[in-house]
């Protein structure tokens, strides 16, 4: 039950700062020195931000899309400013929390028009049930699905393939760099481009704003302009709200996605109505995931079919609503290739197990030998050959080499029978048993949906059928090739027949009633079903998969995640105790109820709510230390939770400057598990981190004998816990995203 960080980091923004990288060309053009001046460290060059700075406002305006930005430029004549940020991140977390909260500073960012990138979630959800935005707590103005989505295309034009924060590129309108500053050693680097950047510009371009009446700011990309007409749309009278909803119908140039959000998930009915009209007409990208949450709410038949008509229509264009079109087609069909009844009958008469079948078959092995040594010309015998090493090498799976040498020659033989001749679902079904237990897996997806085309019947204890266990394998790996053609066809932007999407659901739902399925199979459906926007069948898929794997980490991730999104952090803490509030709650549901506790504290921090974080921190261990006690052998991952439960508490007091008991916390997370100090929790900051940064606020305020404390946990532990982050290593030039 241990997290995974390490695969958290794969997906995360590449390094900030490495030990000594060198700053960017333009980096040094600006006045950085090489390295970390003399005498500086990285605790007094970019303090942490206090609770007291989190607080107040972030004072930079973003536009909340770079096409947005565009227009904007060219109406103005000003440069873009990309802004790139990274949680955790000693230098981001101070620009993020002092440097873009300080009007001194702030202003150096007026003569751009800015956009800001970051992979990171501060908020559960990016709307209200109301359809109101959630304006990220870290970055304002913007949501956090706003500052997430833009980061790939930006990746993609202008970061030359490194992803490196904090970062400043100023670009033109014609989307040339003129400057890109990372890597700077101190703090002036930055301020110095910025001010340079547009030295000797002419004065941009006035945008009129408060002279228009506000229906004729709908007319406007603008990000002031858009919050303008929501707001006017929040505090008008129905007839503005009309007039506004109206309006949007003449500026097809410009999406006011949210605005008609405000009105399709408002209370008005008729209003509602409208919105979904104008939703109905727009030709804006946006608006395939309004409407495919719009199809979600009861309406008329009619008005549902024109959204879907619109869906249609819109998918010319777009891959996201060629997908959304083929949702609703595919969810209704019935898969032509899974037989689902045939399924069903296997498993309500399966007789022997898998371990059965394989010992059965394998004593055939030696006359198979015999036979295709016999007729060497004999595609069957060949075949037949294949079929027993597979079935040999699954008894001998315990003896890993062994078992290889049999998969090798599983492999060999199958191609060497196709060669020979055979044709049809075996020989693609062994191969792609082989393939998969040797890690071919192109090979393995490829076999595996011809065999499912081919006719590969559901296991019956016919000898014609394959072995119960290498079916289910190749229903799996079928379902995979089903969902990696889908996901190439939406990245190549081309059309792919819904029967796909019939075929993924029905394997899946075999898949989650065989004995041999598995959490890993229901996580994949759930997952794949939440990626197409069919979120009430994927709630289906998950309690099902719940209620049968009780304790799979991948489950209880997918829920905690759901329910965070539907809930906030309260919610999912009522989620889980009311989970252990049932009867015989299943084995281990106080350590999962622990980590949403975690993660409920962390969600806190982000949205600058100190107390109900240290509340679900103090939940959180208190969840962890019942479950050791039920079951001893959970200590350890419990004391790594632990660790970073009383560490998150840490920093929280820390920003309040209760340095107290900040070290306090430190220390008792040190105590409490010492190999856990270097790890990251949920907000990308380590227990050394909190340590380090605490270290020197001591130091400042000279609490002497409280920092000789700290300092003598520090060097009680493990000296690579005191290195740097992995993240912020010097990396390779480029890495794959």
């Amino acid at each position: 039950m241990m997290r995974a960080l390490t695969i958290l980091l794969a997906v995360l923004p590449a390094v900030a700062r490495g030990q000594g990288a060198a700053p960017s060309k333009d980096a040094t053009r600006f006045g950085s020195p090489p390295s970390l001046p003399a005498g500086a460290s990285r605790e007094t060059m970019w303090p942490a931000p206090t609770a007291d700075d989190w607080k107040m406002p972030c004072l930079i305006t973003w536009q909340r899309t770079f096409e947005d930005a565009l227009k904007v430029a060219r109406a103005t004549k000003k440069p873009i400013l990309v802004c790139v940020n990274m949680d955790g991140e000693i230098a981001s977390e101070h620009f993020a929390g002092i440097r873009y909260r300080r009007a001194e500073t702030a202003r150096l960012y007026d003569p751009y028009v800015c956009v800001i990138a970051s992979v990171y979630r501060h908020t559960p959800r990016d709307y209200d049930e109301e359809g109101n935005r959630i304006v990220c707590p870290r970055f304002g103005t913007v949501t956090c699905g706003e500052h997430i989505a833009i980061e790939p295309g930006l990746y993609d034009e202008f970061f030359d393939g490194k992803r490196i924060a904090p970062r400043h590129i100023e670009i033109e309108v014609d989307r040339k760099k003129s400057y890109d500053v990372y890597f700077s050693w101190d703090t002036n680097t930055v301020a110095t481009a910025l001010r340079e950047g547009v030295a000797n510009r002419p004065p941009p371009e006035p945008m009129v704003k408060d002279d228009l009446p506000v229906v004729e700011r709908v007319a406007s990309p603008d990000v002031a302009d858009r919050v303008a007409v929501e707001t006017a749309y929040k505090q008008g009278n129905r007839e503005v709200r009309r007039t506004l909803i109206e309006s949007t119908l003449r500026h097809k140039d410009v999406d006011e996605i949210d605005l008609l959000r405000l009105a399709i998930f408002g209370f008005d009915v008729e209003l509602a109505r409208l919105a979904r009209q104008a939703l109905a007409r727009s030709d804006s990208e946006a608006a395939v995931d309004l409407i495919a949450e719009a199809l979600k709410l009861p309406m008329d038949p009619a008005e549902r079919e024109a959204l879907i008509a619109a869906v249609v229509r819109l998918g010319e264009k777009y891959p996201r609503a060629r997908t959304l079109a083929a949702v609703y087609q595919g969810l209704a069909d019935t898969s032509k290739l899974v037989d689902l009844r045939g399924w069903s009958s296997a498993m309500e008469h399966r007789g022997e197990t898998p371990a059965q079948q394989a010992y059965e078959q394998a004593p055939r092995l030696e006359s198979r030998v015999e036979a295709s040594e016999a007729r060497p010309s004999d595609a069957t015998a060949r075949l037949e050959l294949a079929e027993s090493f597979l079935a040999r090498a699954s008894e001998a799976a315990g003896d890993r080499r062994f078992a290889r040498v049999l998969l090798e020659d599983a492999r060999s033989s199958a191609v060497e029978a196709e060669k020979l001749g055979a044709k049809g679902w075996r020989v693609d079904a062994a191969l792609a048993v082989s393939a998969s237990a040797l890690g071919d897996r192109n090979e393995a997806l490829t076999r595996a949906q011809a065999a499912v085309e081919g006719g590969m019947p559901p296991p019956s204890g016919n000898v014609e059928a394959a072995p119960e266990q290498n079916a289910v394998l190749v229903l799996a790996l079928f379902a995979q090739a089903r969902q990696r053609a889908i996901a190439k066809a939406y990245h190549d932007k081309s059309p792919w027949p819904p029967e796909w999407l019939a075929d993924v659901h029905a394997a899946y739902a075999v898949l989650a009633k065989h004995p041999l399925g598995t959490d890993e199979h229901v996580a994949n459906h759930f997952d794949f079903l939440r990626w197409l926007g069919a979120t009430p069948r994927a709630t289906e898929v998950l309690e099902q998969g719940l209620a049968r794997f009780p304790e799979s980490w991948l489950l209880h991730d997918r829920l905690r995640a759901k329910t965070l999104w539907e809930k906030g952090p309260d919610g999912l803490e009522a989620t889980y105790a009311a989970m252990l509030a049932k009867k015989d709650p299943p084995r281990n549901l106080e350590w999962f109820a622990g980590f949403a506790s975690l993660i409920a504290a962390e969600n806190h921090r982000r949205a600058g709510n100190a107390e109900k974080a240290k509340g679900a921190y103090e939940r959180a261990i208190a969840h962890y230390d019942r479950n050791v006690a039920q079951y001893p052998e959970s200590r350890d991952t419990s004391d790594h939770y632990v660790a970073l439960a009383l560490a998150g508490r840490a920093r929280v007091e820390f920003e309040q400057g209760d340095l107290d008991q900040a070290t306090s916390d430190v220390l008792a997370a040190f105590r409490r598990r010492p190999a856990s100090a270097a790890s990251l929790d949920g907000l990308n900051l380590s227990p050394v981190d909190t340590a380090k940064m605490l270290r020197s606020k001591l130091a400042e305020a000279k609490r002497t004998n409280l920092a000789k404390e700290l300092q003598a946990g520090l060097d009680a532990l493990d000296p690579k816990a005191l290195e740097l982050p992995a993240y912020e290593r010097e990396v390779p030039e480029s890495r794959p995203r």
